[in-house]
């Protein structure tokens, strides 16, 4: 069985959602499924003057916060990020910067990784978001997994090949349909580690 660990930041609740269906998809394709969250570093009063933010903080208080030994545990991790000004929430960067001593110890070296993202209109960012925590897995040693053009639902959530992305509309709902692109790239990041790990 793959260990999969399912890690993101939300502010409103998108890559949230994105979350849950990844981890649907592991559990169809039989993988030990983690969602764990990034802790949240905005201050309260941020937090507080939004009110989709404080509700889906509310929402999602149960929501494990995620720590060094869930790299440690997975075989393969997918993130869910928005994007900030084309690059990563500080929230993700963050957790990223902190795993110094798992990288260090050669405990990043062949992890399978994958990566999807959100912004607020479809050229607000999302590919650089993705390629950015890229470079990051790079250094890591990761195996990264893009979802490429490996199947043709991919073109109808918008066909980014580096990883699912969607725009969030005004209304806060997602504009494209990607739940099945979603999906495909967590069961293609499960079947490469299993690949990798020989499972």
């Amino acid at each position: 069985m793959v260990n999969l660990a399912v890690i993101y930041y939300s502010s409103t609740g998108t890559n949230y959602q994105l979350a849950k269906w990844a981890e649907e998809a592991g559990k169809e394709a039989g993988a030990d499924v983690r969602v764990v969250k990034v802790p949240e570093l905005a201050p309260e009063a941020a937090i507080a003057s939004n009110p989709g933010w404080k509700a889906h903080v509310e929402e999602t208080k149960d929501v494990p916060e995620a720590t060094s030994d869930d790299i440690e545990w997975a075989d393969a991790i997918i993130f869910s990020v928005p994007t900030r000004f084309g690059n990563l929430a500080s929230q993700m960067k963050q957790y990223l910067d902190m795993q110094g001593g798992l990288w260090a110890t050669g405990k990043t070296v062949n992890k399978v990784v994958s990566a999807m993202s959100s912004a607020q209109n479809p050229h607000g960012g999302q590919e650089a978001t993705i390629l950015a925590l890229y470079t990051s897995m790079m250094h890591w040693g990761a195996i990264i997994v893009p979802p490429g053009y490996t199947d043709q639902l991919l073109f109808a959530a918008g066909g980014n090949p580096y990883g699912t992305s969607v725009t969030q509309g005004q209304d806060g709902k997602m504009v494209e349909d990607v739940q099945a692109a979603v999906k495909h790239q967590a069961k293609r990041t499960i079947e490469i580690a299993k690949k990798v790990a020989n499972k």
